[in-house]
């Protein structure tokens, strides 16, 4: 059989990689992929990004299943053109996915079926946002409604940023698609992002009808992941990402510099009461308001000290990169899991981990996340081995060169026997890899190993 992945990233490029050990998988195209997913063994890249043409290839390949990678082709509706056209794929709908598309959706939606978050107000006029945090003081959050490839969001520590963050979200970003209205035409990524969706607009584009405002919270995040089939949840392993730029969680937020899993903070008692009080209540919630989800519910959380966990954002899909050292550690058949997702019988299976840790280091272009440089070679890629991989996001290759072509350019990931282990075996494959400008965090999975 033939499947197909949409998206250019680091997680396309893992979902791909792990769909292809399937034996019965004929060939994953993955569309439009990258210089990784080119080289990848049973992998094919596609030049194709708008909907009707990934409809027409689907349907003359006779493909049998389609995974959606990022949100920006889930918030234009690629799920329902594919479903509308008798196609078998993988995601939210256009309606459902405004669980990220929109945070203004997400959070009242979270309001009307008491799952716990920030508290928070949305603003259409910059001056009454400004006026709003001038009176609740710093430290707040400030994130942009619509999608941002995990940039949208600034943790404003004074007065003076958070009403900065406020004036450049009311002009540079690109406001939440409604239902309706978007174009089924957004499939690869903004340039810049490496495969993890639209990015901060520049100047020129639509600015942001609405700015989100939350309380700040204090406490532990963690990203918990489940494959959903509109009633069922099947929670996968639990994960935490680096959204820092530079070592200590210092400089401003990234789509993300590295991940582990799992994550020590989400304790079997922390677990539990996600399932309980968050993932379940959401599913519950969106069948309940006509929109049941079906697809990747990532909930991204904070733990505080005594274990509440209390909803920080949702995305409709895979978090990057989570997902790569997720699909590392999993040991089930991932096609047959999206096959009882799709049929609504994910009660009926579980998902099977190696119990090792395993660890990405995001390697970076010079400039990312402001002002990602393209075009440099990169050399040094080692080879590939069962217990390391290098996953590639933001690459390119041409004139039998392969380039930098995004912000995140590689994810660098390996399994070990401890976190610890885990992050010296991928530390040292990146060792010889070399582009100009390369940036990396040296702290990748500190928390778990001051644990240890």
């Amino acid at each position: 059989m033939k499947l197909l992945v949409i998206g250019s990233g680091g997680r396309e490029h893992a979902l791909a990689w792990h769909l292809k050990k399937n034996p019965h998988v004929q060939c994953v195209y993955v569309a439009p992929g990258n210089a990784g997913t080119a080289h990848e063994g049973g992998l094919v890249n596609l030049n194709l990004a708008k909907s009707p043409e990934l409809l027409k290839f689907a349907t003359d390949e006779k493909i049998h299943l389609t995974v959606v990678g990022p949100e920006a082709p889930l918030a234009a509706g690629v799920v329902d053109a594919f479903q509308a056209a008798g196609l078998k794929i993988f995601g939210p709908t256009r309606r459902a996915a405004q669980l990220e598309s929109s945070k203004d959706f997400a959070k009242q939606f979270m309001v009307r079926h008491k799952i716990p978050t920030a508290q928070y107000a949305t603003f259409t006029d910059a001056a009454a946002a400004r006026a709003y945090v001038e009176r609740e003081g710093a430290p707040i959050v400030v994130k942009a409604d619509g999608l941002a490839a995990g940039k949208g969001v600034v943790v404003a520590m004074t007065l003076r940023e958070a009403c900065n963050a406020i004036d450049m979200m009311f002009t540079e970003t690109t406001p939440a698609p409604q239902a309706g209205s978007a174009p089924l035409a957004a499939l690869s990524p903004r340039a810049g992002e490496g495969g993890h969706g639209a990015a901060v607009a520049g100047r020129g584009e639509s600015p942001s009808t609405r700015v989100v405002i939350e309380e700040f919270m204090h406490g532990e995040e963690a990203s918990f992941i489940c494959m959903c089939d509109g009633d069922h949840a099947l929670p996968f392993a639990s994960s935490q990402d680096h959204k820092r730029i530079f070592d200590g969680d210092m400089g401003p937020n990234t789509g993300g510099m590295g991940a582990y899993s799992p994550a020590p903070v989400v304790t079997a008692d922390v677990h539990a009461r996600v399932m309980a009080e968050i993932i379940m209540p959401t599913l519950r919630g969106m069948r309940a308001e006509g929109a049941p989800f079906t697809g990747f519910l990532y909930a991204g959380l904070m733990i505080d000290a005594q274990g509440n966990p209390r909803v920080v954002e949702f995305n409709a899909r895979m978090g990057d990169p989570e997902t790569q050292p997720i699909m590392m550690r999993l040991n089930s058949d991932f096609l047959t899991l999206l096959e009882h997702a799709i049929a609504g019988t994910l009660d009926n299976v579980e998902a099977e981990w190696d119990p090792r840790p395993a660890l990405g280091v995001v390697m970076a272009a010079g400039g990312y996340p402001n002002a990602p440089v393209k075009g440099d070679e990169i050399t040094g890629l080692p080879a590939n081995t069962p217990d390391a991989h290098v996953f590639h996001a933001g690459t390119i290759e041409a004139n039998n060169k392969i380039t930098t072509n995004g912000g995140r350019v590689l994810c660098v990931t390996a399994l070990g026997d401890t976190v610890e282990i885990a992050q010296q075996r991928a530390y040292q494959m990146l060792e010889p890899i070399r582009f100009s400008g390369m940036q990396f965090r040296r702290d990748i999975g500190y928390r778990a190993i001051d644990r240890e």
